[in-house]
């Protein structure tokens, strides 16, 4: 019977197939690593799920990306140590997201999956200190620090790295585990720990006991006894009758109760207590609510568009500022989840986009989430798994919702597609989710609507060759006028002193006439702060940050100088530190100087600002918002804020009050950039009654764009545009890939920057311009090189000059004088 068995285990053993898988580890690796699956993790070891892996003596959490048969002959594999989930934690369509981003993006596959993965959901590696046994209890080899530790080891056997750090009170206790570990006090044992803990509430119910009318009727009856206890009593009952579960929090606030009074109730068995995990995001209702029709040019436009469905995967619908585009989302989003299918609504920055969240939450309730960065960690872990699970149908985030574990995606909308939001800049991946959303949508045979009033150059002429489909909606909602464009010459005010005008005679009669209207204002100044720099009088030093080549922009309400590259701080300087002036001055506006000057200017007026320094926190942007919808703000003072997805009704004046800025860019996109942002914020003004005027204050008033924008005219910028991108070899006609040489160094970043074009000129010398620094060649103590390759719509050279690319970055990396530059590859940069 025994040697039976044996027999038979040895059969199965040479008979059962041995499994590798592929790991993706977040690391920055050139490839994926293979592992050798152990027979008792086999049948858990699936595609998607995380595992835990150790490299170099150190543990990490990885997912696998394949399980195949296939031993590596170069190396023997080294042993899974375990399987972290029961089930995968993303599906094939996410890892396959994952290695194209890596491919055309040129990073790791384990850059991408820490992008992708929200925090809570990564492993993190946290060493333990176990007690050596052996040791004894002489402690006479030990200094302070040593000894504390050791004895608290010999109490409690094992001490956490975070628990070391309390006991010692210092953040550096690495010297003295080192020290610890070397005299053999202690030993290390690495554990893989879970970060996401679900969010628990004591739920307060009635014992079934009582649940009987009379039995309860009896101790309500007899109220001389704990008094207190029945009010409290009383008030559990009113509050499960309104709300149906009553939380012990909720409870204790709504009657002015103590603990100790629940107590006594939860002791004589009339209530009971119990935790129960709750969601963190809190929801309102469950059914779909589409409480609006849409009118016929509308209607016509989401037919349109299905119909271009039914012959192309994307669709871009251009239609101008106030057309009701997000209606045509919501109609068109209520027939996917109809249809059972996930939607996925993108939007360039999702913490300014407030009404737009508002309305979709009144539509779909319960059905949708909101993703984006304004969340914490666990709320994060609560949305990634029921959108999973396929619970949640509908997603409104910004960029990074691309990543979500979508089960049955059917269609994608990225709304305000020309934003360059969209663009991740760092860390890797450098990727723009419009076209990720492309590549990710097709894996699904999903569909993707793209949505503008200004649609980039290159989604437009990807329709003008049949690419894409494309749907024009050239009619404000309800046959409102687009607002009168006025330019006015700053050259012709007289002023004081040298500088920017902030308002000139025009601009302040057209505020007077709306405010006496009982309208309101939006004031757009792409500058934050007070002043951009200041300047001493005498001999015109400017301050510039110690860490970059950038001068100091003066914030009044902080009293400070500051970096809007790398957020230093600095005292204001009274002092010339070229030759010792006290005379300083200011030089040009920020949106808080102008702020100020408006509220000067119209003191019967209720002036705000709306910028990065005024809505950092959570819920500031749509509290300013609200204010404004509210009609409790009159002039809106703000920067590129203002202009994404604001709809406001009484508006009928904005005011860019400093053209120049925007259209004085040394970057090949000036143009197109230029016209976005005016014809985005002129669709501010007259959404309603179309009695809007925009009021352009710039110096020079033959610039073409000017014209365009004046008459509301995409097309003519875009023939205009297309002429000198072609002739100058930039996109949509060619693909750019720009290579970034920094180094702490300025003659090291230059040097590698030249090497790395030597070593590229031998195939691509025609595609090449550079090396060159950039206007800002300092950030953060980092010199900056940059080389721009352009390269022809050829998909196999595209390929192979990224290949080349990043051999060329392996052979300067291997020589020690540059090992520690960095070069970063930027594709399609924005």
């Amino acid at each position: 019977m025994h040697q039976s068995k044996q027999t038979n285990n040895l059969f199965n053993s040479t008979t059962q197939a041995v499994n590798y898988c592929e790991v993706i580890i977040p690391l920055a690796l050139p490839f994926t690593y293979t592992w050798f699956i152990p027979a008792h993790l086999s049948d858990a070891a699936k595609t998607g799920t995380r595992v835990e892996v150790q490299l170099r003596n150190k543990k990490y959490a990885g997912i696998i990306k394949s399980v195949h048969q296939n031993k590596p002959s170069s190396f023997e594999p080294k042993e899974l140590l375990n399987v972290l989930d029961d089930e995968p934690l993303v599906y094939p369509a996410q890892l396959k997201l994952w290695e194209w981003m890596a491919q055309y993006y040129m990073c790791s596959e384990g850059e991408v999956m820490q992008a992708a993965i929200p925090s809570n959901l990564k492993l993190s590696s946290e060493s333990i200190l176990i007690w050596n046994e052996e040791y004894g209890i002489d402690f006479t080899g030990l200094n302070d620090e040593e000894y504390l530790v050791a004895e608290a080891l010999e109490l409690k056997k094992e001490l956490r790295l975070s628990e070391v750090q309390q006991l010692l009170d210092v953040n550096h206790v690495y010297p003295v585990i080192k020290k610890l570990i070397d005299k053999k006090v202690c030993f290390v044992w690495e554990e893989l720990k879970e970060k996401y803990k679900s969010k628990t509430e004591t739920f307060i119910t009635l014992h079934p006991d009582y649940r009987n009318e009379d039995k309860l009727a009896g101790i309500l009856n007899n109220r001389s006894k704990a008094p207190k206890q029945m009010e409290l009593l009383l008030s559990y009952l009113h509050l499960v009758k309104a709300e149906g579960e009553v939380i012990q929090s909720q409870l204790l606030k709504k009657s002015a109760a103590t603990s100790a009074q629940l107590k006594g109730l939860i002791d004589k068995g009339i209530l009971i207590s119990e935790k129960r995990a709750v969601d963190r995001i809190k929801h309102t209702h469950n059914d779909v609510l589409i409480d609006f029709e849409l009118s016929f040019v509308q209607q016509q436009a989401a037919d349109e568009v299905l119909n271009v469905f039914n012959e192309k995967q994307v669709c871009l619908l251009h239609g101008v500022t106030a057309s009701g585009k997000t209606q045509i989302y919501v109609k068109l989003i209520e027939q996917y989840v109809q249809q059972g299918k996930q939607v996925l609504y993108m939007l360039p920055e999702i913490a300014l986009t407030s009404q737009i969240i508002r309305r979709l939450q009144k539509h779909f309730g319960a059905q949708i989430a909101i993703y984006h960065s304004r969340f914490n960690a666990n709320e994060r872990v609560e949305i990634w798994n029921k959108i999973k699970s396929a619970e949640t149908k509908v997603v409104l985030g910004a960029r990074s919702s691309l990543f979500l574990p979508f089960k049955d995606l059917g269609l994608i909308i990225v709304d305000e597609e020309h934003d360059a939001s969209f663009k991740q800049q760092d860390p890797a991946p450098r990727y723009h989710a419009r076209d990720a959303a492309v590549y990710y949508a097709s894996l699904f045979k999903a569909k993707v609507l793209l949505g503008s009033a200004t649609p980039s150059i290159e989604s437009y002429y990807n329709c003008t060759q049949n690419k894409y489909g494309l749907v024009v909606l050239k009619e404000r909602f309800r046959n409102v006028e687009l607002p009168l464009i006025e330019l006015i010459d700053v050259k012709k005010t007289v002023q004081k002193e040298k500088g920017k005008v902030a308002l000139t005679k025009q601009l302040i009669t057209a505020i007077q006439e709306s405010l006496d209207v009982k309208k309101q204002v939006i004031l757009f100044q792409n500058r934050r702060g007070y002043s951009p720099y200041m300047i001493c009088n005498t001999c015109g030093w400017i301050p510039q940050c110690q860490n970059c080549d950038v001068t100091l922009t003066y914030h009044k309400s902080k009293h400070l100088l500051t970096c809007h590259y790398c957020g230093t701080n600095y005292p204001v300087v009274n002092t010339c530190a070229a030759c010792g002036s006290h005379n300083f001055i200011q030089k040009n506006f920020g949106t808080e100087k102008l702020e100020e000057m408006v509220a000067e200017q119209f003191a019967e007026a209720k002036v705000a600002r709306m910028d990065y320094d005024t809505v950092k926190g959570k819920n500031d942007h749509d509290n300013l918002i609200k204010l404004f919808e509210q009609h409790r703000i009159d002039i809106l003072v703000g920067t590129q804020m203002v202009v994404k997805g604001l709809d406001f009704e009484k508006v009928n004046l904005v005011g860019i009050v400093d053209a120049d800025s925007i259209l004085n860019f040394t970057d090949f996109r000036v143009n197109e950039r230029a016209f976005q942002l005016m014809e985005q914020v002129s669709g501010r003004a007259g959404r309603k009654d179309g009695k809007g005027k925009v009021l352009v204050q710039v110096s020079n008033l033959q610039h073409p764009v000017l014209q365009f924008v004046k008459e509301h005219d995409y097309e003519k910028l875009f023939a205009f545009e297309l002429q000198g991108r072609k002739e100058y070899h930039y996109p949509p006609f060619y693909r750019l890939i720009n290579l970034i040489i920094k180094h702490k160094e300025n003659h090291i970043a230059e040097e590698a920057a030249n090497i790395l074009l030597q070593g590229l000129k031998i195939n691509y010398s025609q595609y090449l311009s550079g090396p060159a620094q950039p206007i800002v060649d300092r950030v953060r103590n980092q010199y900056i090189w940059e080389i721009m390759i352009k390269l022809p719509k050829d998909t196999a050279l595209i390929h192979q000059c990224k290949k080349e690319i990043e051999q060329q970055i392996v052979i300067i990396q291997s020589n020690k004088n540059y090992r520690s530059v960095t070069i970063l590859p930027d594709v399609d940069p924005v």
